[in-house]
């Protein structure tokens, strides 16, 4: 079922995933319902969850009638609960759903890092009316909240496709892009359709401006060695379609090289 019909158009969409979340989800509701001084609308993709899921987004729901979160409309706030294929399915399906200027994903687990930080992008967007992308830094956490320190991948203070050879150096939970570039994620890809995205976005942007400081909290899980190998079997694959195999087989050849001595996320 979907509630709240109504089309509104905000500056920017915020979309969260989910799945059997019940135990991170509110810390994630709350990170981007309690954001100050903005337009936003706020969209939740669940993938039909069996445990509490869908009864703390009911729950959110009838607070934000309530106006406990003064700073979203219900008509801002729209989501639905159904089976996909995927996360990827799911984040596409958050695309179609948004109204907004811009997209910015934060899934279950994943934070905005603090209740200034909406705001803080919005400025940008409405001084600089020809960015497509903006971007930042995160600070990475456990499952319980604690504080790992910065990724090993450091966003880059100006940022281009070829930065991309050095791996996804943006943190996906901190980058948001002009709603009219950003493409439906490949769903041949399991675990990197990110990565291709991200490749694309920087293809057609124009304009992407650095936001010096933290955007998002991202939840580090545990990564079987078997979900690693992927990983990198498809990012090989991506990488050299968009970069050609002399780059791809330079590029990682030095993070291999690199990889012993540095962080896994």
């Amino acid at each position: 079922m979907v509630f709240g019909k109504q089309k509104i158009m905000a500056k920017v969409s915020i979309i969260t995933i989910t799945f059997n979340a019940e135990k991170y989800l509110a810390k994630t509701m709350l990170s981007i319902l309690n954001q100050v001084n903005v337009d936003f609308e706020y969209i939740i993709i669940d993938g039909n969850s069996t445990d509490k899921t869908v009864d703390i987004i009911r729950q959110f729901e009838q607070e934000i009638k309530e106006k406990k979160f003064p700073n979203i409309a219900i008509e801002n706030f729209r989501w639905i609960s159904e089976s996909d294929t995927g996360l990827y399915d799911a984040m596409n399906k958050g695309l179609n759903m948004a109204s907004g200027e811009f997209v910015w994903f934060m899934n279950s687990g994943d934070k905005i890092y603090d209740n200034q930080t909406l705001n803080a992008v919005q400025q940008i967007i409405e001084n600089e009316l020809k960015v497509d992308v903006v971007y930042g830094q995160s600070l990475m956490i456990d499952e319980e909240d604690n504080h790992l320190g910065e990724r090993h991948k450091i966003a880059p203070k100006t940022l281009s496709k070829k930065d991309l050879l050095k791996g996804l150096v943006v943190c996906h939970q901190s980058i948001v892009v002009r709603k009219s570039i950003a493409p439906q994620y490949n769903l041949k890809y399991k675990i990197s359709a990110d990565y291709d995205w991200a490749n694309t976005v920087l293809s057609l942007s124009k304009k992407n401006i650095y936001l010096d400081q933290y955007l998002s909290k991202f939840m580090i899980a545990g990564i079987s060695s078997v979900h690693r190998k992927k990983s990198w079997q498809e990012r090989f694959e991506i990488m050299k379609r968009n970069f050609g195999l002399p780059a791809t087989l330079w590029a990682h050849f030095v993070i291999l090289i690199k990889y012993p001595f540095t962080k896994k996320y």
